[in-house]
């Protein structure tokens, strides 16, 4: 499993294009982000992890006034995503070393983290937390129950793991995020797992 979960950076830079082609295909998550969006201030800044192209949800979210900042490990999507939308901030970065700067009035890691080992997904809660303003909102999606399972993109294996619901509760109230909505494989929404959180510094 760890083999496949090596080969993720590398699948998305081969297969850029055509990943983007399918994200421009509709936009279920929208049933997610207008809530995620209202519970931020107004002109809030946003920090989307593993943004891809930045389409359409960062798209969606800098033409609601949120000044974005995608971070992606693929210079390719990156490239794609300074094309798309070059008012915003695209940067080349891997998630799991993530050390900007600043904080944000919203985290959002939306079908990303999940490519990530089971590992490397429990420390992203510290990497949360470090880029996370007082009061900021967190919306990242899972797995519905632990394990790894290895799909298909392009014909090539696609890796995806998952903590326990309970370990993720667990994480969340750690590093001092209170879950406000959690719904496991969501019909509306192509049956993805959801977990929305606010962030209350604890220092």
């Amino acid at each position: 499993m760890s083999a496949h979960a090596n080969q993720i950076i590398d699948l998305y830079r081969r297969h850029a294009r055509e990943w983007t082609a399918r994200r421009r295909s509709g936009f279920q998550e929208k049933k997610w982000v207008d809530p995620f969006i209202a519970l931020l201030p107004e002109m809030p800044s946003v920090l989307d992890i593993g943004c891809g192209s930045g389409e359409p949800i960062g798209r969606y979210l800098f033409d609601r006034g949120c000044a974005v900042t995608g971070i992606d490990a693929s210079p390719e999507l990156i490239e794609i995503a300074r094309e798309n939308n070059a008012e915003a901030t695209w940067r080349v970065s891997d998630m799991r070393s993530l050390g900007l700067e600043a904080r944000f009035d919203g985290i959002l890691a939306w079908n990303s983290t999940f490519h990530l080992t089971p590992d490397d997904q429990r420390k992203m809660f510290h990497i949360f937390a470090r880029h996370a303003a007082n009061g900021a909102a967190l919306m990242f999606t899972s797995g519905p129950s632990c394990g790894e399972v290895v799909g298909a993109f392009e014909g090539e294996p696609l890796y995806h793991a998952s903590l326990d619901p309970d370990e993720y509760r667990a994480l969340l109230n750690q590093y001092g995020f209170e879950i406000l909505q959690h719904v496991v494989e969501d019909p509306d929404c192509g049956l993805q797992t959801v977990w929305l959180a606010r962030f209350q510094n604890k220092a």
